[in-house]
């Protein structure tokens, strides 16, 4: 039986409603927006403000604050492939279960080593353990710790280790990495913040107590299963490839969520047989033109591995840096056009790599104007800035 196909013009058509990033398909307020995209990519915590920005009408700071640290309906958790999302409330059991369960074993791993490495501990392992004992009870006692406050109180991790070698050498503090692993273990999470909600600096407090109640992390397998049925409900089609990367999984874990979800194979573009859920390979109605600015490391902008249906391979070195992480974005009608910058006083200015036409710079124009009015003055910075971004020249 022939497969059904679903072209890129359909697939840059499903981004622009399922991502909410056009304007005429924007939602209702935060945590409607991570569900657009299954979370926000929490890296560098502006972008979370941004991310909703760009798909939420009139919504302000302390409207995405009221999501994060009141209602606490967005929860920031490590998972996919190590990297800090902010998660709507309700997929926090699944990504503890699956994702950040995986990453738990490498990492875990990886201080241990270095702690003997660096002489800290003959037994990195029970090392470990007995630090991240000290430093959960010492969150207990104090109820909401920042990482300084957690030095001065747990003697164990004052110190400071030495990871990579040569020019990536660098000496980086053992609290925070303790934190990490608790939080990758749902035992701590990162409660209210201190700072600016550009540059926040986060406190430690333990999950349960942040949430009001305690967190039962789904199977691994479940939780596969929750994540690639979410992701290909607003990404897909993708390919097992794409999934891999954006899980940071295995193409075993994939193919069985795969299986588990009873998703449909479909044919692209590029030649590849992509996955949808069961009933979605109909036809998405075509989008109006729309222009959209987005943040570094946007979700939409990381979501699949192959990005030639809204990338020009030729732009990626200008738009993203060495390791693959994407700078600040300008979208025409479902495609990467360029970028956007700010001068010192903060207006928003588009950078595109090529001619797009007046429509296109009308409407690149009007958005930059709703960005600049809503950073009110604030200059955002990154150090995922791309060489565009950066107004670098390449060889």
């Amino acid at each position: 039986m022939t497969r059904p196909r679903i072209t890129d013009a359909q697939r840059r058509n499903r981004l622009a409603r399922r991502h909410a990033i056009a304007p005429q398909h924007r939602v209702a307020d935060s945590v409607a927006a991570a569900r657009a995209v299954v979370a926000l990519h929490s890296t560098e915590a502006g972008s979370v403000h941004l991310a909703v920005a760009a798909r939420v009408d009139g919504v302000s700071v302390a409207d995405v604050d009221r999501a994060l640290y009141q209602e606490r309906s967005l929860v920031k958790q490590l998972a996919m492939r190590r990297t800090l999302f902010a998660f709507p409330r309700d997929l926090i059991p699944a990504a503890l279960g699956s994702a950040s369960a995986r990453v738990v074993t490498a990492f875990s791993g990886r201080i241990s080593r270095t702690i003997v490495a660096n002489g800290f501990a003959t037994d990195g392992d029970a090392w470990l353990e007995e630090a991240c004992t000290a430093v959960e009870e010492a969150v207990v006692r104090g109820g909401s710790l920042s990482n300084v406050e957690i030095r001065d109180k747990v003697e164990m991790v004052r110190g400071q280790i030495d990871v990579g070698t040569g020019k990536w050498g660098q000496a980086v503090a053992v609290s925070p990495w303790i934190c990490t692993l608790l939080g990758l273990r749902g035992r701590l999470t990162r409660g209210s913040a201190v700072g600016s909600w550009s540059n926040p600096r986060p406190r430690w407090q333990l999950m349960e107590d942040w949430l009001g109640e305690p967190v039962a992390p789904l199977g691994p397998r479940e939780g596969y299963a929750e994540l690639v049925e979410r992701w290909l409900d607003r990404f897909g089609p993708g390919t097992v490839d794409d999934i891999v990367w954006w899980l940071g999984a295995t193409k075993g874990i994939v193919r069985t969520a795969l299986a588990d979800v009873e998703a449909v194979d479909v044919d692209l573009d590029d030649g590849q047989v992509g996955y949808v859920r069961p009933g979605d390979e109909a036809d998405e109605a075509e989008a109006e033109p729309w222009a959209a600015l987005l943040p570094v490391l946007d979700a939409t902008t990381m979501g699949w591995k192959s990005r030639r249906f809204y990338l020009d391979p030729d732009d990626v070195a200008y738009l993203f840096d060495t390791n693959g992480n994407a700078g600040t974005t300008a979208w025409w009608n479902g495609r990467i056009v360029g970028c956007w910058v700010q001068d010192s006083g903060g207006r928003v200015r588009v950078v595109t790599r090529r001619d797009c036409g007046e429509a296109a710079d009308r409407a690149l124009a009007a958005e930059a104007e709703r960005l600049t009015s809503w950073l009110d003055g604030t200059v955002v910075t990154s150090i995922y800035a791309s060489a565009q971004q950066r107004g670098l020249p390449l060889p």
